[in-house]
């Protein structure tokens, strides 16, 4: 019985590749945050967070802007956030204007932390991606195309 497929080889199946590539790239940003104490997961809340308290100080950040700007899932993150509140590393504070959200912060030894992860996990993307070479911008672009808006 042969598989009902549009594609004559696995390789020529984007989602395939997507999926393989997927898996490569994350047992890469795994390893290199290790040394860290950080999920992935951990270190792109902790790091969007820092990134938002920057750009939208001194307004706070909601936890649901927070999982927006990340794409992640809210009650995922909510439980994230948890943990990172576990090791010192944010603050969740009840909202001074909505009695619905939780104002998220960064202490300064998440801040800290967030910094030196990024230094590692964006020379990891460099080097994953190098075999790419000068169409690693295209591939961003293309990359930003499919993401949701």
């Amino acid at each position: 019985m042969s598989l009902a497929t549009g594609f004559g080889s696995a390789d020529d199946s984007p989602g395939l590749l997507l999926w393989q590539v997927t898996n490569h790239w994350q047992a890469a940003q795994r390893a290199a945050l290790k040394p860290y104490g950080l999920t992935h997961v951990q270190f792109v809340l902790l790091a969007s967070l820092t990134w938002l308290q920057a750009e939208s100080a001194p307004a706070p950040v909601t936890q649901r802007r927070l999982a927006e700007h990340a794409a992640t899932d809210p009650m995922m993150t909510s439980q994230v956030l948890r943990t990172l509140e576990a090791r010192g590393l944010v603050t969740r504070l009840p909202h001074p204007h909505d009695a619905r959200a939780r104002a998220v912060t960064t202490t300064p030894e998440g801040a800290a932390l967030a910094d030196r992860a990024t230094t590692v996990v964006e020379a990891c993307d460099a080097d994953f991606f190098s075999p790419l070479s000068a169409e690693v911008a295209l591939f961003t672009q293309a990359l930003r195309t499919l993401r949701p808006t």
